[in-house]
């Protein structure tokens, strides 16, 4: 009788996340129909102030406040991984240009994913976008800001406080600092 009340309230759950939100990402390890997983509690945790208040109202899925997400549109990640959206204090700009997210990739709080910047010359416009692409399995430490046009490759490790200017496609390493440089391979 337990198991039978707890799936009709993960489907009246799921029923009213469908209303607000894009039913794509009601999927994956987050929303499992079978029992009360993390993603129907940010359901019912984020729709009011979300699509209500309009705290963030343009985002397709479910996100606390304390994030900012520029267009939601721009932003490709595998469903499982849309915990990353969950990190308090992260910014994703998608201002002319995209954002991939690999697979298993983890972003930490306070990180900033930008992919444009201000135009040196005119500081209230900015300049032309580029996409970010992260790899699958990569870390990006805590209070790191990846630029524009960056890519880093499978299983590449940002050290907390990065900020990543040029690319490290071939992956499989150790990135740190300001400006990011090579620590070690993995």
């Amino acid at each position: 009788m337990r198991r039978f009340l707890v799936k009709m309230i993960v489907n009246l759950i799921y029923i009213w996340g469908s209303i607000w939100y894009d039913k794509k990402y009601l999927t994956g390890q987050y929303f499992n129909r079978s029992h009360f997983s993390e993603g129907w509690k940010w359901i019912l945790r984020y729709w009011f102030p979300q699509k209500v208040l309009g705290y963030a109202r343009n985002v397709n899925f479910p996100v606390p406040r304390g994030i900012k997400i520029c267009d939601a549109n721009k932003i490709i990640f595998d469903n499982d991984d849309i915990i990353n959206f969950h990190s308090f204090g992260c910014y994703y700009q998608t201002l002319g240009g995209k954002i991939y997210i690999g697979k298993n990739t983890k972003i930490a709080p306070n990180c900033g994913l930008i992919t444009a910047n201000h135009d040196l010359n005119d500081l209230n416009k900015h300049a032309k976008g580029a996409d970010i692409r992260l790899g699958n399995d990569c870390w990006i430490g805590m209070n790191s800001v990846i630029l524009p046009g960056i890519v880093l490759g499978n299983h590449t490790i940002v050290g907390a406080g990065s900020i990543v200017t040029k690319s490290f496609p071939e992956g499989n390493c150790v990135i740190a600092g300001n400006p990011a440089k090579k620590i070690r391979d993995l």
